[in-house]
């Protein structure tokens, strides 16, 4: 058996299905299962905020094709891709006519490439939540005098501080519930998120004798929702793989070496 056909544990955190800082050849960093079993059915559910707000410190997010990570993610743990659930908050358009165009756009092409949306409108802070948020951020700052007057009037034009993401977690928690235990649609849920607050419905998913599975990228990955799935970390030369146009880029870098 070679080395990239070895199911790889970490010693320290029993769920880990990765090494973390290391890249198997050949899968992107994702390890192959040496296990020969029938091929279990897996939904994905993608929390697209959560995802959103960590890939771009990373790249470009509508670069990356969730389609593409979802299939990377089965062929090699050998689920039976049955569905890919994206989760996502709709921007108001008096916010910005570009931002929420755009982001229109972006969902109509999940739905081409197959992806169920789920969507829900963005909530406004009533100016009370305003002002207790924008208050709780700038006192957790070390600012003198002045620097802290600068900031506070800064902080007053901030558009994404008067707005919130409500119920999307709620309802991919349900959705995962009621598509493996109720209706009993897949074997395996496979969360892309990093968030916490997922772990409850996690841990009723497992009770109930179903397998969860958490996957992302490195940072913003809580380490209380890695404790309670296994989990598998995205690395950026995974991400890579998984761009839109990874192909012609590659092509291109063949050509060129002709």
């Amino acid at each position: 058996m070679s080395e990239i056909q070895k199911v790889y544990k970490h010693d320290e955190i029993i769920n880990n299905i990765q090494v973390p800082g290391m890249t198997l050849k050949g899968n992107a960093g994702l390890p192959i299962s040496s296990e020969r079993v029938i091929r279990k059915k897996a939904i994905f559910f993608v929390d697209a905020n959560n995802w959103y707000h960590n890939i771009k410190l990373l790249f470009k997010p509508s670069n990356i094709s969730i389609v593409k990570v979802s299939n990377l993610i089965c062929r090699n743990l050998n689920f039976n891709l049955r569905e890919i659930r994206w989760y996502a908050s709709i921007p108001d358009i008096a916010d910005g006519e570009k931002e929420y165009f755009e982001h229109m756009h972006f969902l109509n092409t999940l739905e081409k490439e197959g992806v169920k949306v789920i969507t829900r409108k963005l909530q406004r802070l009533a100016n009370k939540e305003i002002l207790k948020k924008k208050r709780n951020m700038i006192d957790n700052l070390d600012l003198c005098k002045n620097c802290r007057q600068i900031i506070e009037a800064s902080f007053l034009d901030l558009a994404d501080i008067k707005r919130k993401e409500k119920g999307i977690d709620v309802w991919v928690a349900i959705d995962m519930i009621k598509k493996s235990i109720v209706d009993n649609e897949c074997d395996v849920c496979i969360l892309i998120s990093g968030d916490a607050d997922f772990v409850p419905a996690v841990n009723l998913i497992k009770e109930a004798g179903k397998k969860v599975l958490s996957a992302f990228v490195p940072f913003g990955y809580s380490s209380e929702l890695r404790k309670s799935t296994e989990y598998f970390v995205i690395r950026k030369e995974t991400l890579t793989k998984c761009f839109r146009d990874y192909e012609k880029k590659k092509e291109k870098r063949n050509e060129k070496k002709k």
